[in-house]
């Protein structure tokens, strides 16, 4: 019987395996920063109009431009080692530039254009590869094929380091080289380099023209009826013209909500800013963009809403968790913790009486450029969602760069979980952690951003990263056809007042004061409960910035928010995890929240109190943007309709999907000042309003159909299967089957426990007992003795076994049992329509 098991267990392996996912000089001094590039104007005169100073200004350049070398992840680790597919000529083809915002929520770059339009350097998509002609690329595209390209990055000037740097005082920075800043590919944060393995013969074999990516993102018909195909995307026999990379600024460049573009297609730079994040992005649907919609990999990673993503995704924790893009507003004044336990690398002069290179580590050729590992107290801020990466605002800064890609061979894609391995003896069966100083050393891209990260810093404190609040914006909107027009305090107020009833922002300020402040206000009085004094609109004299931060940033249970705690259980930051150098040990230290059934270990189960600055601007709430209408872009191109494949909004009891007749309708992209504000008013209403929700789950839209067993490849375009295939449902006993189910389920650990329950069932009988108590693990240990039973022979049943037995995956091993997206955060509910009302005025004047 234990041989015929064995024999089962590849077949389960393979079946489960595919389930699962897969931040002092005068401003005019920054025109002395500049790199000798005419791209580069445009950044120098938006540094002029914020006033930023040389480092600010750099900071920022970096911030829009630098990929530190991450077009190699995007090109190759993540299509052919992570196995998902972006095929970036979808998303950045020329002759869709137009539609691209409505599709993808790119925000267009103003100094590109589409080849042979009026006053476009290029006269043909031969030219560009189908792609956007763009400023550099008169020079880039002479070495497609061919190599000696020097990158602008080369040629970028440093602001002078900082006074007193322990690095200091020669310059002794990384290169910018390193820093690899390419030429825009027509999207804002998206770069381009030229393929020096490029052939172009080849590709026009391949596609028919230049200009065409046809051949090369088709997909390669698969054996059997149903199974998703892959294309060249993944073989690497064909390389594509160019090496696309991703910046910091992909997704936090957005629309400015005080002066946004009369049209979002076609935007001005004046109406671009770095540090706002962008709400309307589809960055989960641009990085499955070359998959089929019925695989695995679309279902799990296209399931962010618009502004939102999984920054677990590919470091694979296996909870879903999709969060927003942080709003970076007014940093000067968000809460900082002091006193907290932070084990990192701290700058030194020198590594006297250490010879541990693990401990202490000095750069070769360098003159007292080291860095020293400790334990430490620091003054830091809790950054992410949960509080992770509190280990300081340069390194939160630096682990962004990692987070899109960079650095991922030399540095952490080996302490990725391998979703294959599924023996817990091997390496690859768990995340292993992540390595800083071993990164340093060894990749370059690491030490040219490490270097630069006091620039970056000071551009997130620059006044790019200023409120921008709702008076201000309709100032603005005024001034567009009266340039003397004033729009003061007291005309908002009046105009909402008339809007939300009389009196209705001071009895709103009063609401807000002793309702919301405990968790929404940085000043110490609100700490303290002294809510009566609290004045949300004072200004700092210092630095004109407001001086509350409008959160307090500290931690609450995600069992007293209530909303969709799946984020609150993110465990990448944990010990023994990938990125556990960037969790502090206090946080790790925190208790777990006891009304949470999953396990909270690691300083889990934890939210913490986001900024309502500018909230005008910046819904649908909750860290999901789950809470608001649902947005939509309504793109001409059907095929990137994305919210047309998605349907949110479920029968309460069903799970099942409402009739399209029943289905709200989604909110169209708007970024205009009055469709903000609307937006704001729609989403305000839900978040007060709990019982009047309509629950939101994302559910599997398709049946997935997955090929088991040996294949053979014949070289041109035909893939042999022998063994069969299975489909997963998309329904299971008349239920909908949400992407959570099957991003969450913990396949590596039911399969250890499948096969001890032959092998070692006592063992296996007292650890379920201990995880899930005697009742429950006794249950469960039947279940996996029937199911082994069951896949004698024929492991087939392991589909029928597992449908029979759904709490095994929704509840036993899972990682997180919630499926209600927009439910929680239910403060306020019990106010009165007219005290709602007021509430909703005053906070946007905020």
């Amino acid at each position: 019987m234990k041989r015929a098991l064995l024999i089962a267990i590849p077949y389960v392996l393979f079946f489960l395996f595919i389930i699962l996912p897969l931040f002092a000089t005068t401003p005019s001094a920054a025109a002395e920063t500049r790199s000798v590039h005419a791209q580069d104007e445009p950044y120098f005169a938006a540094c002029a109009r914020e006033g930023l100073n040389e480092s600010e200004c750099a900071g920022r350049l970096i911030w829009f431009k630098a990929t530190a070398g991450n077009d190699r992840f995007h090109t190759y680790v993540f299509q052919q080692r992570v196995g998902v597919l972006i095929d970036w000529y979808r998303v950045l083809r020329s002759d869709q530039r137009g539609d691209r915002f409505r599709a993808w929520g790119i925000i267009n770059d103003p100094a590109c254009c589409t080849p042979g339009t009026p006053d476009c350097p290029a006269k043909s998509l031969d030219e560009t590869y189908g792609m956007d002609w763009c400023p550099g690329d008169e020079e880039l595209l002479g070495y497609v094929g061919r190599t000696g390209y020097r990158d602008p990055a080369c040629d970028f000037r440093d602001a002078p380091l900082k006074e007193g740097d322990e690095h200091g005082p020669a310059d002794q920075r990384q290169s910018a080289c390193d820093l690899k800043f390419g030429t825009s590919t027509g999207a804002l944060g998206i770069r381009k380099s030229p393929n020096p393995r490029f052939d172009k013969t080849a590709w026009q074999r391949l596609n028919g023209s230049l200009a065409s990516w046809a051949g090369y993102n088709r997909p390669i018909a698969a054996a059997g009826a149903g199974e998703a195909a892959r294309s060249h995307l993944q073989d690497g026999t064909i390389e594509p013209p160019f090496l696309i990379g991703t910046a910091c600024g992909s997704c936090h460049i957005a629309f400015d909500p005080l002066n946004p573009p009369a049209d979002p297609a076609n935007p001005k730079w004046e109406n671009i800013k770095g540090l706002v994040g962008n709400q309307y992005t589809r960055i989960s649907e641009i990085m499955v963009s070359g998959m089929p919609s019925n695989t695995l990999e679309w279902q799990m990673f296209a399931h962010a809403r618009p502004g939102a993503s999984d920054t677990s995704a590919i470091p694979t924790d296996q909870i879903n968790n999709p969060g927003t893009i942080n709003a970076l507003i007014n940093i000067a004044k968000r809460p900082i913790f002091v006193g907290e336990q932070v084990m990192k690398w701290r700058k030194a002069a020198s590594c006297a009486g250490s010879s541990d290179e693990t401990l202490c580590w000095c750069e070769p050729g360098r003159d007292g450029k080291c860095w020293k590992k400790s334990l430490e107290q620091e003054t830091v801020h809790h950054i992410l969602k949960g509080g992770e990466d509190s280990i300081g605002a340069l390194e939160a800064i630096q682990r962004v760069y990692f987070n899109i890609g960079s650095c991922s061979e030399q540095c952490w894609v080996n302490h990725l979980s391998d979703l294959r391995q599924l023996d817990p003896q091997q390496r690859g069966f768990g995340q292993t952690p992540f390595n800083i100083g071993q990164c340093r050393r060894d990749c370059p891209n690491f030490r040219a951003i490490e270097d630069r990260l006091p620039n970056i810093l000071d551009f997130f404190m620059s006044a790019e990263a200023h409120t921008t609040d709702l008076r201000a914006a309709r100032e603005n909107q005024r001034r567009t056809t009266m340039p003397e027009a004033r729009y003061s305090e007291q005309d908002l107020v009046a105009d909402l007042e008339r809007e939300f009833g009389e009196n209705a922002v001071a009895r709103g300020r009063e609401i807000f004061a002793n309702t919301c402040a405990r968790c929404h206000s940085s000043q110490p009085e609100a700490a303290a409960g002294q809510f009566a004094s609290l004045d949300f609109h004072r200004i700092d004299p210092g630095n004109g910035l407001r001086e509350d931060w409008m959160g307090n940033d500290r931690n609450i249970s995600a069992s007293e928010v209530g909303t969709y705690r799946c984020r609150s259980l993110h465990s990448n930051h944990m010990s023994g995890h990938i990125w556990q150098e960037y969790g502090s040990e206090t946080l790790r230290a925190q208790p777990p929240d006891a009304n949470v059934r999953e396990p909270g270990d690691g300083g889990r189960g934890h939210y913490r109190n986001i900024s309502l600055l500018n909230l005008w601007a910046h819904a649908p709430f909750l860290h999901n943007n789950a809470l608001g209408p649902e947005l939509c872009g309504k793109p001409r191109h059907t095929a990137n309709d994305f919210y047309a494949m998605r349907p949110r909004y479920v029968d309460g009891s069903s799970r099942k999907l409402l009739p399209p007749e029943q289905q709200p309708a989604c909110f169209e992209y708007d970024p205009s000042i009055e469709g903000r504000y609307r937006l704001y008013k729609l989403s305000m209403h839900e978040l007060l309003n709990p019982a009047q929700r309509a629950p939101k789950v994302t559910l599997l839209n398709e049946d997935i159909t997955l090929r088991i067993g040996p294949r053979l490849w014949d070289g041109t375009a035909k893939e042999k299967l022998l063994g069969f295939q299975l489909t997963i449902p998309s329904e299971i006993d008349g239920r909908g089957v949400t992407a959570g189910t099957l991003g969450n389920f913990q396949h590596k650990q039911f399969i250890v426990d499948l096969v001890r329950a032959k092998t070692g069932a006592q063992e296996l009988e007292a650890s379920l007992i201990q995880r899930f108590g005697e009742d429950t693990g006794g249950k469960v240990l039947g279940d996996l003795k029937a199911i082994a039973d069951e896949l004698i022979g024929q492991p087939n049943a392991l589909v029928e076994a597992l449908k029979a037995r759904p709490h095994l995956i929704k509840q036993v091993y899972s990682s997180c049992t919630a499926e209600i997206e927009n439910e929680g955060h239910r403060f306020g509910e019990d106010l009165s329509e007219a005290d709602k009302k007021a509430l909703i005025a005053f906070l946007a004047t905020l």
